[in-house]
């Protein structure tokens, strides 16, 4: 199991509300329902011991948070609740924001003892707008204790991905690649959503390249390690030192420049100069370090970069980047194969060099990547090119999902849930067969349609879910997801869809 170290830990403060004319010992009450719930289902939580009847609770509240080290906040309606102090608490914490509001127990409860949330909630919602306000409030907001447990358990998910952005630097190396435009990162949106952005020179890298190799202890024991992950799998044991040379490169690169920001990505520029400069490919050490948690991003893609991370903060699992990149011709599926919903046409292989982490590969090993190899080697004794990480990828439930700056320089997103199907995908590098329901007309009506670049991140989980509410709350309304065929995309040709 990986060691996820690259994320924010969540503290979530319980706070509970109570409009005057409702006693506050219901809300205190129901807010010692709650917490058997919460503990047994692992939320790392602070109960705030102020129950919020007007503003100076509020602020007391306030007070109480932040010596308690909570980053996110859940509010409790356990009757109707204030909606001014109760605003002006989400506004003024700063953090990532849950509602949810307490169920009536039970017939005994109506006579005297009725609280009224269901009711409170509306009224919280709309004063939320006025101070425009964004929070996650779960699709069922009004629950008995152990729902509202559950749905505080995901939150702790969302919340991790908005305190972990909210504290993100992007490291780049050099510009994207011409014919890879389609990485094309607009800047402004990432200031929107808070994270900062340092766009450095390919000779800044190998400056830092070349600087670590005084480290020849670190070096020494990163090879080793190399050496012990690949179990074996390693014709090329004279490149490690390299590989760890240019490891503690980007580490360094890391902790001497993340400033004031906490939590770090990286979108570096992979090829053609950097082979003869560098002596190796890159995707190997890439792998490793996104494995921990510190995403290293192909072609410079800071969008894929970001979208890996958030995956991880949703997820606490590495994620990849692949190209959605290839057909699957039918004699690669064996007779028999469940397509786990899916269609033939829905079928795709996703593809990388070799920036997967091994705890992702059904079996790996370090490789040259024969493309760069044709290009720059003209086919001959791999060289330059050495040092991808290949092998089929895990096959198991995934999901499909990209944060993006289109051309006109606004958010949007898509996600699809699916499966890499347990099939061997006959071809080089980190690759495997994906089988998402719809894909076909998803493909064209969202990624062609909307203008997606090739590049997916994925996450080796369902968790759809999770990352539909994260996304809403950084504030992208354009989500796209696959449709049934008795829906159609906008603008999709009705003819073609209901004429079969």
């Amino acid at each position: 199991m990986a060691n996820i170290t690259n994320v924010p830990e969540v503290k979530l403060g319980v706070v509970g509300v109570s409009r005057d004319c409702f006693p506050a010992s219901l809300t205190k009450k129901r807010l010692d329902a709650l917490e058997p719930f919460l503990k047994k289902d692992g939320v790392p939580y602070h109960r705030c011991p102020v129950v919020i009847e007007n503003e100076k609770d509020t602020l007391a509240a306030l007070d109480d948070l932040k010596k308690a080290g909570a980053n996110a906040l859940l509010v409790y309606l356990g009757n109707f609740g204030p909606e001014g102090p109760t605003t002006m608490l989400m506004e003024r914490f700063g953090g990532p924001a849950m509602v949810a509001a307490a169920a009536e127990e039970d017939v005994g409860v109506l006579q005297a003892d009725r609280g009224d949330a269901l009711c409170g909630l509306l009224n919280n919602s709309y004063n939320q707008k006025l101070r425009g306000i964004r929070s996650y409030i779960p699709q069922y907001p009004v629950g008995l204790p152990e729902q509202i447990s559950a749905q505080a358990a995901d939150f702790i998910n969302i919340a991790r991905v908005i305190i972990g952005i909210k504290r993100l630097k992007i490291f780049s190396f050099g510009p994207r690649p011409y014919d890879f435009l389609a990485c094309n990162a607009p800047i402004k949106p990432f200031y929107d959503l808070g994270i900062e952005v340092q766009e450095n020179s390919e000779l800044d890298l190998l400056l830092a390249f070349k600087e670590a190799e005084k480290e020849q202890s670190r070096i020494k024991e990163i090879a080793a390690d190399m050496e012990k992950e690949l179990a074996g799998n390693n014709p090329y044991p004279d490149l490690l030192p390299k590989l760890a040379q240019f490891e503690v490169a980007l580490l360094n690169w890391k902790d001497a420049n993340l400033g004031g920001c906490d939590y770090a990505v990286f979108a570096d520029k992979c090829w053609p100069a950097f082979e003869p400069a560098f002596g190796f490919v890159p995707c190997y050490v890439n792998s490793r370090l996104t494995g921990r948690g510190i995403p290293v991003a192909c072609e410079v893609d800071m969008y894929g970069a970001v979208s890996e991370y958030i995956i991880t903060c949703a997820t606490m699992k590495p994620a990849t980047l692949l190209d959605i990149n290839n057909s699957v011709p039918a004699d690669v599926i064996p007779a028999g194969t469940s397509l786990e919903q899916a269609d033939q046409k829905d079928l795709f292989m996703g593809f990388h060099c070799g920036n997967t982490c091994c705890e992702c590969l059904e079996d790996c090993s370090l490789k040259y990547q024969l493309i760069m190899n044709r290009g720059l080697e003209k086919g001959g004794e791999p060289l330059l090119t050495r040092g991808t990480l290949e092998g089929q990828l895990k096959h198991g439930p995934i999901t499909f999902f990209r944060l993006q700056g289109n051309p006109e320089g606004k958010l949007s997103s898509y996600i699809a849930e699916g499966t890499i199907l347990n099939v061997d995908p006959q071809t080089f590098g980190g690759t495997g067969v994906f089988a998402i329901p719809g894909f076909a007309r998803f493909y064209r009506h969202i990624l062609v349609g909307k203008g997606y670049p090739h590049h997916g991140a994925v996450a080796f989980a369902k968790t759809g879910k999770i990352l539909f509410e994260a996304v809403k709350l950084l504030g992208v309304d354009d989500i796209g997801v696959p449709l049934p065929d008795s829906l159609p995309y906008p603008g999709e040709n009705l003819f073609e869809l209901f004429g079969k």
